[in-house]
């Protein structure tokens, strides 16, 4: 199943993906023929439903079948937003793959190095990344983010890919002076609008194995980033595990798992982003991102 939020005028609702097409979430499961005026949250789905997402999909298509006003329209007409437009968290996992610890020069970590960015710097997976007023070091770091289905704390490694509602794709843009100014990372790392996401929350089901995808980030049509989620340090399942273990993770909660080598800072001469730089990045199975720069 793949989920989406779409905008709908001045609100942003839920939708899930069949054959192409984008469907409104709430008239399918209620039966409605008119879309509620009122905002439709995917965290509010995945609160309701995020124990259950097998049923959940064949409930939808179902539904899609006899309530056609539902559809939206094609998957390529439809303006996305972040998929989660309004989590209560998200968590960021930085060095978290061996050759991007090698070219920053540190150590390798023993534990998740975890920092945080707000719901206020996420952006649709085709929207300008409008933060180039603010740094003259804005850099690209393709990543692969889970989103939490249903809460859960303390959980051991073996149990945390069942918290998962699914994948989508993060791009943990960072204004670099602002984020080494401090010994902090929060001020390059939280710049409003300036963190695509998208397209899709593609669930476990359509996926495969999440620890074997690959990866790549362009930046005008040239790659720059290419690896597979198999190099991480620390596999998805114990990034969850060792965050749940001091912190109540909850449906909707976005945890983004980390960069592959091949960012701008690390290059000679470094790769800023500029306004008119389009960057994209892609994600075996799930989708990709491609947002310009203003």
């Amino acid at each position: 199943m793949k989920l989406v939020s779409y905008y709908a005028g001045v609100t942003t609702r839920a939708g899930v993906v069949l054959d192409a097409k984008v469907y409104d979430v709430e008239m399918l499961l209620s039966g409605f023929a008119v879309r509620p005026s009122r905002s439709s949250s995917l965290r509010e789905v995945l609160s309701e439903h995020g124990g259950g997402l097998a049923a959940l999909a064949a409930r939808l298509t179902a539904a899609a079948k006899d309530n056609m006003k539902a559809e939206i329209g094609p998957l390529e007409s439809v303006r996305l937003a972040p998929p989660i437009t309004d989590p209560a968290k998200v968590l960021c996992i930085g060095l978290n793959y061996n050759d991007h610890v090698a070219e920053t020069g540190r150590a390798l970590p023993s534990h998740p190095d975890v920092f945080a960015k707000f719901a206020s710097t996420l952006i649709g997976p085709n929207e300008d990344i409008r933060c180039s007023h603010v740094t003259q070091n804005l850099d690209f770091e393709g990543e692969l983010a889970v989103v939490i289905g249903r809460e859960c704390r303390a959980v051991a490694p073996d149990q945390a890919l069942g918290y998962i509602a699914g994948v989508t794709v993060l791009n943990d843009i960072t204004a670099r002076d602002l984020q080494y100014r401090g010994t902090q990372w929060l001020a390059g790392k939280a710049v409003d609008g300036s963190t695509p996401c998208g397209p899709a929350i593609v669930t476990l089901d359509e996926i495969g194995d999440v620890q074997d995808l690959d990866i790549k980030t362009r930046v005008n049509g040239v790659e720059v980033q290419s690896s597979n989620t198999r190099y991480m340090i620390f596999p998805i399942r114990e990034l969850i595990s060792y965050i749940s273990f001091f912190l109540t993770l909850s449906p909707g909660d976005i945890i983004t798992t980390g960069t592959p080598q091949g960012i701008g800072a690390k290059r000679q001469p470094p790769l800023w982003l500029k306004p008119g730089d389009v960057v994209e990045v892609e994600l075996q199975q799930v989708g990709g991102l491609r947002n310009r720069v203003q």
